[in-house]
């Protein structure tokens, strides 16, 4: 049957509905990403970190129970972000912390609740030169070699970052680099620590973390933790960005 004009002109408006559609299809699905630029596992460490920084043991639990719940971590993998925090925060929010991650487990337990432990660190190869290590994961965060009047005035310090925050606790991988800055930030919004925010805010972009992210990190801050702390990571964050020049 040979085409009418009038058959063509109705195939050329159903094709151009479905372009539409596809097209509109494809336009909400890259919003989508977009605006999920965090993983679950990432959106459960942000409060973790933030509320063990200010010592609220209570909303601490609940965040805890909450990423339980949803499965979005290991138990193995909250009791690393926690024992991260004592290098920013102190031993006593540390200790704190891991406290009430022990006693909800307990509750749980209890209540015939069984969560998800999760793997074991794999160890470190024998004869690993742990300051090497530390500085090669310092040197990758940053962006460059680590110096300055600080280190020069106490060498001790830059020993203890180098060998034991970026060697041992960094060497850990329960958490990806992106997933450990991001607990650092969270933390450091919350003591607070603005000028260590902002090198952190750096360390985590240099680690592959978008600007999409970081401001969605801001964003769970504010409905999880407080609109203080959301309040300067987003300030910190929009002067990182333009001093990069990102968007």
């Amino acid at each position: 049957m040979k085409p009418t004009a009038a058959n063509l002109a109705g195939l050329s408006k159903r094709c151009k509905l479905t372009c539409a559609a596809a097209a509109a299809g494809l336009l909400f699905a890259v919003s989508g990403a977009q605006a999920q630029a965090l993983t679950p596992k990432q959106e459960s460490i942000i409060p973790i970190a933030a509320l063990t920084a200010e010592g609220d043991a209570a909303r601490l639990k609940t965040v805890l129970a909450d990423a339980l719940n949803r499965k979005s971590m290991t138990v193995n993998e909250m009791k690393d972000v926690l024992l991260q925090m004592y290098a920013y925060t102190g031993f006593p929010r540390s200790l704190t912390g891991l406290g009430v991650l022990v006693n909800l487990l307990d509750e749980r337990h209890a209540a015939g609740i069984t969560d998800e432990k999760g793997r074991e660190a794999t160890p470190l190869p024998a004869g690993t030169n742990i300051r090497e290590l530390g500085t090669k994961t310092q040197t990758e965060l940053v962006g460059r070699p680590v110096k300055g009047p600080v280190y020069d005035f106490s060498p001790e310090i830059d020993t203890y970052l180098k060998e034991h925050l970026f060697g041992d606790i960094f060497s850990s991988d329960l958490l990806t680099h992106q997933e450990r800055e991001l607990a650092t930030i969270s933390a450091l919004a919350s003591l607070p620590a603005p000028v260590q925010l902002r090198s952190h805010l750096n360390a985590s972009l240099n680690v592959g973390l978008s600007p999409e992210a970081l401001r969605e990190f801001t964003e769970i801050l504010r409905r999880d933790v407080g609109s203080t702390e959301a309040a300067l990571a987003q300030t910190t964050l929009d002067a990182v960005l333009a001093q990069r020049g990102a968007k």
